[in-house]
């Protein structure tokens, strides 16, 4: 077992409470989508959310791309889409590369209520964060991207 010389704790006992820290972390984004969602549209299920979500990040695509992106199966990612379409949230259109495709987008009105229900989801994350110094904040997201992977 490797030791951490600046704490003399066993690195499985960091590994360990890294893990719950980790967990911790995905626990209350979890929540605070599910929060999210409500405040979108109650009646929809979260699942519904995530696709609008994904659209409002990366705006329009197909369904196929949509179902692949977002680790769903095609036929939930449609039938939720026919939901979000029937409620003024998404459109299909022609593609515009190839008139037999189809692209799904946000309509308006979808993008102002997925951004009316991010501003929540943000707030709180900010009220986090508000009383760190501007030095913590970048090694905070340094050792973020470092640990997703995306190191310079």
């Amino acid at each position: 077992m490797k030791y951490n010389p600046f704490k003399n704790e066993p690195r499985e006992k960091l590994e360990i409470e890294l893990g719950e820290q980790l967990n911790a972390l995905i626990s209350a984004a979890h929540a605070l989508n599910v929060r999210a969602a409500a405040k979108f549209d109650s009646s929809l299920q979260p699942a519904a959310f995530h696709i609008v979500r994904w659209l409002y990040s990366y705006g329009p695509t197909n369904a196929a791309a949509l179902a692949e992106s977002t680790a769903m199966d095609r036929s939930s990612v449609s039938r939720l889409v026919k939901q979000l379409q029937s409620l003024g949230y998404v459109s299909r259109e022609a593609s515009p590369n190839d008139g037999r495709g189809i692209v799904l987008s946000l309509t308006e009105y979808g993008q102002q209520k997925i951004t009316d229900a991010l501003k929540e989801k943000e707030s709180i994350f900010f009220e986090r964060i508000s009383n760190w110094k501007d030095a913590e904040l970048h090694d905070f997201i340094q050792m973020l991207r470092h640990f997703n992977g995306f190191v310079r």
